[in-house]
């Protein structure tokens, strides 16, 4: 069991908090990795918030955790870890004092900073909590993204972290990489001499990577209209999941080793500039459309703006300029106010090299490798078997599904819950270095500069559909097709 611990939640009433934090620790609490006297404290702006903090987390619990998660009695027993409390961030004085008497109480405790705040105050936080003396060796710091808009920025924020907080205490979260399906594409790749070997330019067409969201602004507009769909999703989540599937064997499963492998794919993702941007980029922009029989509104209603150039969808096509994976592309697709919720990697193989049976045997499939992140965890692969309904000899591509949730019973994935324990635990194998996220800044901002540069309206495309046709195009030059979910293919 691990060790009582305290983890604070800079930003406790907000959206982040409710919907992932809280439902994480509650589920950390129902497996006993939340021991007896561990504390959650969440730091409210005002006493108000404070006031009505528990029963607020309450009926989060009961609205975002699963069907059948939610028990009255360990519910009630859970929210008396939950230590609301009023604090101004920004300001030193009586409230950061209450803050470390509080946090004293258990002085040798390991303590778990998570900025669940806007990344302009990381600094005025970090700089408070060492005023306060409530940094030392068992700090850790989790910080959320997005760390800044360029590199620059990036930059700047990482230097303010580190003037309180050594390297190895800051953990830069990206959910995704806490997700079962994502630790289970390494287990693939690396346990499985069958994969391993199957896993380079001379047995793959083509990866693509998607994360599809139904969902438009969600009270995000100011943000978001600053951000972007490249900087929000393809710099961090996008990146990070080809860096998984591109990455070399790492000497071991430490953080590391890992982070080795990763910064190699990064240094070797070919740069995009000028011409080449035009060339191998789409971004779109959602109008009014229909999703699931309801009419929703265009991301210019939703934003109140007459005018915006701010994509709310990417495409892309990028390229690893190694001996493994030499003139493979890698298809990149994110957007908002898409068909379908749905976050996954398509490994798609090469035709076999020689056909042994004949035309009316049907046609040949090549072999796809379908690993779902959201809304179900599970793999796919797809593989050419004969049609046992028929005497003939008829070929059609047959499934092989790991479906996590029909396979473990007990399932319950959370990735938020197992990066805070991480943290906790002081193993940052699953969170992201500096060096990371400089190298992916690198990449993305002559793409940013060439858009702004060509100042071209993104392309538009209807709320509920797969993106605006100039996707679909980018892979038609190549012969391809996007893999969209819930589709036949």
């Amino acid at each position: 069991m691990t060790e009582p611990f305290d983890i604070v939640i800079f930003g406790g009433a907000g959206d982040l908090s409710f919907r992932k934090l809280i439902p994480a620790l509650y589920r950390s609490y129902c497996e006993d990795k939340l021991p007896a006297s561990s504390r959650v404290i969440a730091c409210c702006r005002n006493a108000q918030e404070q006031s009505a903090y528990l029963q607020h987390a309450d009926e989060a619990l009961q609205e975002y955790l699963a069907e059948g998660e939610y028990r009255t009695e360990a519910a009630q027993a859970f929210i008396e870890h939950v230590y609301p409390v009023e604090l101004d961030i920004t300001e030193s004085g009586a409230f950061w004092q209450a803050m470390a008497e509080l946090l004293n109480e258990y002085r040798q405790r390991v303590r778990v900073y998570y900025l669940a705040i806007p990344p302009a105050i990381f600094g005025v936080c970090c700089q408070n909590l060492a005023k306060y003396e409530l940094v030392d060796e068992r700090s850790r710091v989790v910080v959320e993204k997005p760390l800044g808009y360029n590199a620059d920025t990036a930059n700047a924020i990482n230097e303010e972290i580190a003037r309180y907080f050594d390297e190895s205490a800051i953990y830069r979260i990206d959910h995704y990489l806490g997700k079962e399906t994502v630790q289970n594409l390494m287990a693939l790749r690396f346990t499985n001499v069958i994969f391993e070997q199957l896993w380079d330019a001379k047995s793959i067409d083509h990866v693509q990577i998607s994360i599809s969201e139904t969902v438009g602004l969600e009270g995000r507009a100011g943000f978001y209209n600053e951000a972007g769909a490249l900087r929000d999703m393809v710099q961090n989540h996008l990146l990070q999941l080809l860096c998984l599937v591109a990455m070399e064997s790492p000497h071991k499963m430490k953080a590391s080793s890992i982070r080795a492998e990763k910064v190699k794919v990064l240094e070797s993702l070919r740069p995009m500039r000028g011409d080449d941007v035009k060339r191998h980029t789409v971004r779109g922009q959602y109008v009014a459309g229909n999703h699931k029989g309801k009419l929703v509104p265009g991301y210019l209603e939703e934003l109140a703006e007459a005018q915006s150039n701010t994509e709310t969808f990417v495409a892309l096509r990028a390229y690893v300029d190694n001996w493994r994976w030499a003139r493979v592309p890698f298809y990149l697709r994110t957007g908002k106010r898409m068909k379908q919720r749905c976050a996954e990697i398509v490994i798609q193989y090469k035709e076999v090299s020689h056909r042994v049976y004949d035309r009316d045997a049907g046609a040949l499939a090549p072999n796809r490798l379908v690993i779902r992140l959201q809304p179900e965890e599970s793999i796919q692969l797809t593989m050419m078997a004969k049609d046992l309904d028929t005497l003939d000899m008829r070929l059609q591509p047959a499934t092989l599904n790991l479906n996590f949730s029909d396979t473990y019973k007990k399932f319950k994935s959370d990735a938020y819950k197992r990066l805070i324990l991480d943290a906790v635990s002081a193993n940052p194998s699953l969170f992201i270095h500096r060096d990371e996220v400089a190298h992916a800044w690198a990449w993305i901002d002559p793409i940013i500069d060439a858009w702004q540069s060509d100042a071209q309206d993104p392309h538009l495309y209807r709320a509920g559909t797969w993106g605006p046709e100039e996707s679909d195009e980018l892979l038609a030059e190549d012969g391809f097709k996007w893999f969209n979910a819930g589709e036949q293919h």
